[in-house]
């Protein structure tokens, strides 16, 4: 089973992410100034707080701090895809280079059934919809919290989210 930081790390990709695109950066960096409340549209309360995406969300980044619980989840996402046969297109988001892409399937196959079968049911999106945005945004995030070519020390990430706000 997943962990609830890739969980809430997935989820949050999949819906503030996808429907941002253009603006991950400035989402993340919101976490990193003061967690769900800051993200644009008003915090959780777009997301169903009390439970769903939103409770997930809030348990995640509420509960320690937003740069330990980033590393985390960034660290658990790219150990689960690499243990899943995915070695390599999880390598080349967080290299430098071009990013291979996934498909729906394989990143279906590289998550898990119960992890998308529990991201479905957060965020209340399809199977098929939850992974095609995933497809869309999960190469590019990586890449974005990977800019050294390696996953970053809890510290860096904490700097990385602060120097996001700034």
């Amino acid at each position: 089973m997943a962990s609830s930081r890739m969980l809430a790390l997935l989820g949050l990709l999949a819906v503030a992410g996808y429907q941002n695109r253009d603006r991950i950066k400035e989402v993340l960096g919101n976490i990193g100034q003061g967690g769900v409340n800051n993200l644009p549209g008003g915090g959780l309360s777009g997301l169903g707080a009390s439970g769903g995406l939103g409770g997930l969300l809030g348990n995640w980044f509420g509960s320690a701090n937003a740069g330990q619980t980033m590393h985390g989840g960034l660290t658990d996402l790219i150990n689960t895809i690499t243990g899943n046969g995915h070695a390599e297109a999880a390598q080349s988001w967080v290299q430098a280079g071009a990013n291979k892409q996934i498909s729906p399937q394989e990143l279906e196959s590289a998550l898990g059934n119960d992890t998308i079968t529990e991201l479905s049911s957060h965020t209340g999106l399809s199977r098929e919809e939850l992974l095609n945005r995933l497809q869309t945004v999960l190469p590019k995030a990586v890449d974005q919290m990977t800019p050294q070519g390696r996953v970053p020390a809890q510290s860096e990430t904490t700097d990385w989210l602060r120097s996001l706000a700034a």
